[in-house]
Protein backbone atom coordinates (compact mmCIF):
# COMPACT_ATOMS: atom_id res chain seq x y z
CA UNK A 1 0.00 0.00 0.00
CA UNK A 2 1.67 3.61 -1.19
CA UNK A 3 2.06 6.32 1.29
CA UNK A 4 -0.17 9.18 1.36
CA UNK A 5 1.24 12.45 -0.22
CA UNK A 6 1.26 15.28 1.81
CA UNK A 7 0.12 18.43 0.63
CA UNK A 8 2.01 20.69 -0.97
CA UNK A 9 2.94 24.17 0.39
CA UNK A 10 0.86 25.96 -2.86
CA UNK A 11 -2.57 23.28 -1.83
CA UNK A 12 -1.96 24.15 1.38
CA UNK A 13 -2.63 27.85 0.59
CA UNK A 14 -5.26 27.29 -1.43
CA UNK A 15 -7.32 25.68 1.38
CA UNK A 16 -6.09 27.93 4.40
CA UNK A 17 -7.94 30.21 1.65
CA UNK A 18 -10.89 28.78 1.15
CA UNK A 19 -11.26 28.90 4.83
CA UNK A 20 -11.27 32.71 4.56
CA UNK A 21 -13.56 32.58 1.85
CA UNK A 22 -15.95 30.28 2.64
CA UNK A 23 -16.47 31.68 5.65
CA UNK A 24 -15.64 35.83 5.16
CA UNK A 25 -15.17 35.50 9.17
CA UNK A 26 -12.78 36.88 11.34
CA UNK A 27 -10.00 33.98 12.82
CA UNK A 28 -6.93 34.15 15.10
CA UNK A 29 -4.24 31.77 14.71
CA UNK A 30 -5.54 29.28 17.56
CA UNK A 31 -8.62 29.15 15.53
CA UNK A 32 -7.12 27.90 12.75
CA UNK A 33 -4.61 25.58 13.94
CA UNK A 34 -8.26 23.40 14.92
CA UNK A 35 -9.93 24.44 12.14
CA UNK A 36 -7.33 23.83 9.00
CA UNK A 37 -6.23 20.16 10.07
CA UNK A 38 -10.21 18.91 10.60
CA UNK A 39 -11.31 20.21 7.37
CA UNK A 40 -8.30 20.85 4.91
CA UNK A 41 -5.74 18.50 6.05
CA UNK A 42 -3.55 21.11 7.19
CA UNK A 43 -1.37 19.88 9.92
CA UNK A 44 -0.99 22.00 12.89
CA UNK A 45 1.97 22.71 13.12
CA UNK A 46 2.32 23.87 9.47
CA UNK A 47 -0.69 26.35 9.60
CA UNK A 48 0.78 29.25 11.30
CA UNK A 49 3.69 29.51 8.31
CA UNK A 50 0.65 29.12 5.39
CA UNK A 51 -1.42 31.70 7.55
CA UNK A 52 2.03 34.06 6.80
CA UNK A 53 2.77 33.18 3.77
CA UNK A 54 0.01 34.13 2.54
CA UNK A 55 -0.13 37.50 4.68
CA UNK A 56 3.32 38.01 3.13
CA UNK A 57 1.96 37.57 -0.65
CA UNK A 58 -0.87 40.37 0.00
CA UNK A 59 -4.03 37.44 0.56
CA UNK A 60 -4.56 37.74 4.10
CA UNK A 61 -4.88 40.64 6.17
CA UNK A 62 -3.91 40.67 9.56
CA UNK A 63 -4.61 43.08 12.24
CA UNK A 64 -3.80 43.13 16.13
CA UNK A 65 -6.49 44.44 18.55
CA UNK A 66 -5.96 44.08 21.77
CA UNK A 67 -3.47 41.73 22.85
CA UNK A 68 -4.78 39.95 19.66
CA UNK A 69 -3.58 39.65 16.04
CA UNK A 70 -6.64 38.18 13.66
CA UNK A 71 -6.69 37.50 10.19
CA UNK A 72 -9.54 37.76 7.51
CA UNK A 73 -9.46 37.47 3.54
CA UNK A 74 -12.85 38.02 1.41
CA UNK A 75 -12.80 36.40 -2.01
CA UNK A 76 -12.56 40.22 -4.01
CA UNK A 77 -9.12 40.34 -2.00
CA UNK A 78 -7.45 37.40 -3.82
CA UNK A 79 -9.00 38.74 -7.27
CA UNK A 80 -7.55 42.04 -6.51
CA UNK A 81 -4.43 40.59 -5.40
CA UNK A 82 -4.12 38.88 -8.98
CA UNK A 83 -5.39 41.48 -11.00
CA UNK A 84 -2.48 43.61 -9.45
CA UNK A 85 0.03 40.72 -10.08
CA UNK A 86 -1.39 39.98 -13.98
CA UNK A 87 -1.11 43.85 -14.18
CA UNK A 88 2.61 43.99 -13.10
CA UNK A 89 3.49 41.25 -15.24
CA UNK A 90 2.23 42.90 -17.96
CA UNK A 91 3.67 45.85 -17.30
CA UNK A 92 7.05 43.79 -17.42
CA UNK A 93 6.10 42.36 -20.63
CA UNK A 94 5.36 45.84 -22.31
CA UNK A 95 9.12 46.98 -20.73
CA UNK A 96 10.47 44.01 -22.28
CA UNK A 97 8.81 44.12 -25.64
CA UNK A 98 10.14 47.86 -25.89
CA UNK A 99 14.07 47.05 -25.47
CA UNK A 100 13.41 44.28 -27.72
CA UNK A 101 12.15 46.57 -30.59
CA UNK A 102 14.76 48.76 -29.36
CA UNK A 103 17.50 46.09 -29.99
CA UNK A 104 16.08 44.81 -33.13
CA UNK A 105 15.83 48.07 -34.64
CA UNK A 106 19.60 49.16 -33.41
CA UNK A 107 20.81 45.80 -35.31
CA UNK A 108 18.87 46.33 -38.20
CA UNK A 109 20.20 50.08 -38.43
CA UNK A 110 23.79 48.68 -38.02
CA UNK A 111 23.45 45.44 -40.27
CA UNK A 112 22.71 47.85 -43.22
CA UNK A 113 25.88 47.20 -46.10
CA UNK A 114 26.99 44.27 -43.61
CA UNK A 115 24.43 41.88 -45.52
CA UNK A 116 25.80 38.39 -45.80
CA UNK A 117 26.60 37.33 -49.37
CA UNK A 118 28.83 35.32 -51.11
CA UNK A 119 31.02 38.81 -52.78
CA UNK A 120 31.25 40.24 -48.75
CA UNK A 121 32.14 36.98 -47.41
CA UNK A 122 35.18 36.44 -50.13
CA UNK A 123 36.02 40.13 -49.75
CA UNK A 124 36.48 39.24 -45.80
CA UNK A 125 38.43 36.27 -46.25
CA UNK A 126 40.42 37.98 -49.07
CA UNK A 127 41.07 40.95 -46.55
CA UNK A 128 42.08 38.31 -43.65
CA UNK A 129 44.46 36.58 -46.26
CA UNK A 130 46.41 40.16 -46.87
CA UNK A 131 46.70 41.02 -43.30
CA UNK A 132 48.20 37.17 -42.28
CA UNK A 133 50.68 37.90 -45.31
CA UNK A 134 51.34 41.45 -44.50
CA UNK A 135 52.26 40.63 -40.77
CA UNK A 136 54.68 38.11 -42.45
CA UNK A 137 56.40 39.75 -44.29
CA UNK A 138 57.10 42.24 -41.90
CA UNK A 139 58.58 39.80 -39.86
CA UNK A 140 60.50 39.01 -42.69
CA UNK A 141 61.86 42.33 -43.48
CA UNK A 142 63.03 42.82 -39.88
CA UNK A 143 65.31 39.83 -40.67
CA UNK A 144 67.01 41.16 -43.03
CA UNK A 145 67.04 44.80 -42.30
CA UNK A 146 70.46 44.82 -41.06
CA UNK A 147 71.72 44.09 -44.30
CA UNK A 148 69.46 46.84 -46.11
CA UNK A 149 72.06 48.94 -47.68
CA UNK A 150 69.38 52.22 -47.55
CA UNK A 151 68.57 51.25 -44.25
CA UNK A 152 73.07 51.05 -43.29
CA UNK A 153 73.71 54.30 -45.01
CA UNK A 154 70.54 55.91 -43.16
CA UNK A 155 71.97 54.41 -40.26
CA UNK A 156 75.63 55.60 -40.83
CA UNK A 157 74.81 58.92 -41.88
CA UNK A 158 72.76 58.91 -38.08
CA UNK A 159 76.17 58.17 -36.72
CA UNK A 160 78.18 60.58 -38.03
CA UNK A 161 75.67 63.21 -37.03
CA UNK A 162 76.13 62.64 -33.87
CA UNK A 163 79.55 62.11 -33.84
CA UNK A 164 79.59 65.29 -35.10
CA UNK A 165 77.40 67.17 -32.52
CA UNK A 166 79.29 65.54 -29.92
CA UNK A 167 82.65 67.16 -30.69
CA UNK A 168 80.87 70.22 -31.45
CA UNK A 169 79.87 70.20 -27.64
CA UNK A 170 83.27 68.59 -27.04
CA UNK A 171 84.87 71.99 -28.59
CA UNK A 172 82.24 73.90 -26.55
CA UNK A 173 83.28 72.28 -23.29
CA UNK A 174 86.83 73.00 -23.90
CA UNK A 175 85.87 76.90 -25.11
CA UNK A 176 84.29 77.39 -21.33
CA UNK A 177 86.98 75.84 -19.54
CA UNK A 178 89.97 77.99 -21.37
CA UNK A 179 87.40 80.76 -20.44
CA UNK A 180 86.75 79.51 -16.34
CA UNK A 181 91.06 78.83 -16.31
CA UNK A 182 91.98 82.31 -17.64
CA UNK A 183 89.61 84.58 -15.34
CA UNK A 184 89.27 82.60 -12.59
CA UNK A 185 92.47 81.15 -12.27
CA UNK A 186 91.94 77.79 -11.83
CA UNK A 187 93.30 74.25 -12.75
CA UNK A 188 92.26 71.72 -15.24
CA UNK A 189 91.48 68.81 -12.90
CA UNK A 190 89.65 71.65 -10.56
CA UNK A 191 87.44 72.93 -13.43
CA UNK A 192 86.89 69.03 -14.22
CA UNK A 193 85.87 68.18 -10.71
CA UNK A 194 83.35 71.09 -10.17
CA UNK A 195 81.58 70.65 -13.34
CA UNK A 196 82.13 67.22 -13.14
CA UNK A 197 83.76 66.87 -16.10
CA UNK A 198 85.15 63.51 -17.40
CA UNK A 199 89.51 63.61 -17.30
CA UNK A 200 89.51 61.55 -20.12
CA UNK A 201 86.97 63.84 -22.83
CA UNK A 202 88.28 64.64 -26.05
CA UNK A 203 86.88 64.36 -29.33
CA UNK A 204 85.26 61.22 -31.29
CA UNK A 205 87.39 60.75 -34.23
CA UNK A 206 85.22 60.60 -37.53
Amino acid sequence: MSKKRGLSAEEKKIRMLEIFHNSKDFFQLKELEKIAPKEKGITMQSVKEVVQNLVDDHLVDSEKIGTSIYFWSFPSKAKNAKKRKVQDLQNEIDECTKKLKKTEDLIASESVGREICEERTKILSTLESLEKQEEKLKKELQKYRDSDPEYMAQLKKETQDLKTAANRWTENIYILKSYIKNNFQMENDVIDQSFNIPADLDYIET
